[in-house]
């Protein structure tokens, strides 16, 4: 029986599908005609007469470590790059009597991320233990938050893409199931040429917050927009660095398909996703390999699978595990975490051993959507303008350091670096912030900018508008 061909449909709607020719290789190792790949999808060949539509669904489960000096419930310090196992404490490598003691600094960023996305914060929520057997889990099991989490029912709102340009008015909520904390694993190191896998413990027990997005996604385009204005959110909170290169962003896609109309397909896992790229390619391909199984007369199978980003396709990992596997339980160790707000607040109260949902509304950042908003206004940009400023890391500062520093107009200033800057950066592989400790970045002085890079700004008569 033919393959079939799908492309994902405009805001919300379907995977089309139609018939060509079986493959050979990977879906994504190179483009073809009517193939999805990326925002290109909007651009796929129609389906033929009676083809029969598909449906597609996608959820995100997102683990977003914490930006906190020590671990969730250790003193022990979280840094990048540390040398193995030079940051365990007793705790974190499960040592017999030792016991948790919640950082308050884990439980402050979860509540602000909560009322950034919109979320009901509980004031009194739950640690559980889920149990599982790694060698990188020193305990056998891990402290989350199972039964009632931190936060609850909130939304995130972002624009989708036309082609290659941002379409701001076009925009998709994603509702957001619950926001946990919980506490991640170490890390393993395979070693292929000795045959052996070593244990990094640093990572141990370092807090991440857990955001559970319901599955209301149609294609990897709008999963990845979701998770980069997350990840815009985090950086501007604070509550992350969101560094997926270093980890501390990572993605879990559930993913299914099945006819309009009919009932929800059995999903499949992508775990482990740590590239927005990658994230879209990856459902998509999913998607795509789904609907080829079925219409050729297999069966889905309820799997966590890994992207492999080499050969552009999902390869199986292990069954998926059910709650029955995990034999979730109350932490006995930790009693229930109790918020308070201004009004339940006691009066009595030590300031420093409670946490106060009303004091840390007040202190709410301006979020991304707000900060467009502002760029729009304040120096009549175009929106689409504005998201460019925000996703590209850095050059929202260079942008105002550029406006401070010179008498320049803004459109201009944005079209030197739409047209020369970005380009330039682009052609050498650089980035204009650089995070973590990787290489490739540059000062954001905008005179030690144009310094490094050897390139010049328009002088300032011309962007002033006076030739």
């Amino acid at each position: 029986m033919a393959a079939p061909m799908l492309r994902c449909a405009r805001a919300g709607r379907g995977w089309s599908l139609g018939s060509r020719p079986r493959r050979t290789r990977p879906l994504f190792a190179e483009p073809a005609p009517g193939r999805v790949r990326g925002r290109s999808s909007a651009a796929a060949q129609e389906p033929r007469p009676g083809a029969r539509e598909w449906a597609a669904v996608v959820g995100l489960e997102i683990h977003a470590q914490i930006s906190s000096n020590s671990k969730l419930f250790s003193g022990s310090q979280v840094t990048f790059l540390a040398p193995p196992n030079s940051l365990v404490s007793f705790f974190d490598a499960s040592l017999p009597g030792t016991l948790p003691v919640l950082n308050r600094r884990c439980v402050e960023a979860a509540v602000m991320t909560g009322l950034a996305l919109n979320c009901t914060v509980n004031k009194r929520s739950l640690f559980d233990r889920k149990h599982y057997f790694y060698a990188d889990l020193p305990a056998g099991y891990q402290i989350t938050q199972q039964r009632l989490p931190i936060a609850v029912n909130g939304s995130l709102t972002y624009s989708l893409g036309v082609g290659a340009q941002w379409n701001p008015s076009a925009t998709k909520t994603v509702r957001i199931k619950q926001i946990q904390l919980e506490q991640d694993s170490g890390k393993s190191l395979h070693d292929d040429t000795r045959s052996q896998t070593l244990i990094d413990l640093n990572r141990a027990g370092v807090g991440l917050m857990e955001v559970v997005m319901e599955p209301d996604m149609s294609c990897g385009d709008e999963a990845a927009t979701a998770v980069r204005e997350l990840q815009l959110i985090l950086r501007a909170l604070g509550t992350s660095q969101a560094n997926m290169a270093e980890g501390q962003l990572r993605v879990d896609a559930n993913v299914s398909v099945h006819h309009p109309g009919e009932p929800l397909g059995v999903r499949t896992e992508v775990k482990n996703l740590n590239s927005i790229r990658f994230l879209a390619k990856a459902i998509d391909y999913e998607i795509q390999r789904q609907i080829e199984e079925l219409q050729n007369g297999g069966k889905i199978l309820n799997e966590t699978r890994a992207f492999d980003e080499k050969l552009g396709c999902t390869v199986p990992m292990r069954d998926k595990e059910g709650k029955q596997d995990y034999r979730f339980m109350p932490e006995p160790n930790l009693p229930p975490l109790i918020l308070y707000d201004a009004e339940s607040l006691p009066v009595a109260a030590d300031p420093q051993q409670v946490v106060n949902i009303d004091w840390i509304r007040e202190r709410l950042p301006e979020l991304p959507s707000e900060t467009r908003g502002r760029l729009v206004e304040q120096y009549g940009i175009l929106p689409e303008h504005s998201f460019v400023l925000l996703n590209e890391d850095g050059l929202l500062d260079f942008f105002q350091n550029v406006m401070k520093e010179t008498r320049a107009k803004p459109k201009k200033v944005i079209g030197w670096i739409l047209s020369t800057f970005l380009g330039y950066l682009k052609q050498r592989n650089l980035a204009v912030r650089e995070r973590g400790h990787q290489e490739g970045g540059l000062d954001l002085s905008v005179a030690e900018l144009c310094k490094i890079t050897s390139l010049t700004l328009p002088s300032t008569a011309y962007m002033c508008g006076m030739s």
